[in-house]
Parts: C-alpha cells; structure tokens; sequence
C-alpha cells in the first residue's frame, strides 16, 4: 500500500501500522507517497475485509492506494 499523511505524521504512522496485524513492513519515505506497507492475508477477501480496513482507521492518514502483488508471491 502506498499511504500518505498529514504533513510530519509519516513516521509515526509508519509505526503504528507497523504494529498492526497484516502489515509485514511499514518504512517512512520522500516522495508523492509518505509510507509504504506491505500488508499479507491469506486470501483477497480477507486482505480487503479486514487489513486494508484497519490500515485506513490509523489516524492521519490522508490517501490510500492497493496494489496488489500480480503474481501472488509473497516473501
């Protein structure tokens, strides 16, 4: 997921995402987007049920954009 957040939030919020279930990295960086996260379920469903969900309740977080991963490969 490609995130961005109010202005100066990008490192908090990149650790309070990283705490959340579902979420394998969040890593603050520059650039049009504040945080990218890696976020894993066992299925579709359950990613865009529950994960996605709980990554866009963290308060300052501004936008939000899945992508994901074609091929299905995880680490």
């Amino acid at each position: 997921m490609l995130i961005q957040t109010e202005v100066g939030r990008a490192e908090v919020i990149a650790n309070q995402l990283a705490a959340l279930p579902g979420v394998l990295s969040a890593e603050y960086v520059t650039g049009p987007y504040d945080v990218v996260v890696r976020i894993g379920a066992d299925s579709l469903e359950e990613m865009t049920a529950s994960v996605v969900p709980a990554v866009q309740q963290v308060t300052g977080i501004t936008r939000t954009l899945t992508c994901p991963i074609a091929n299905g490969a995880h680490p």
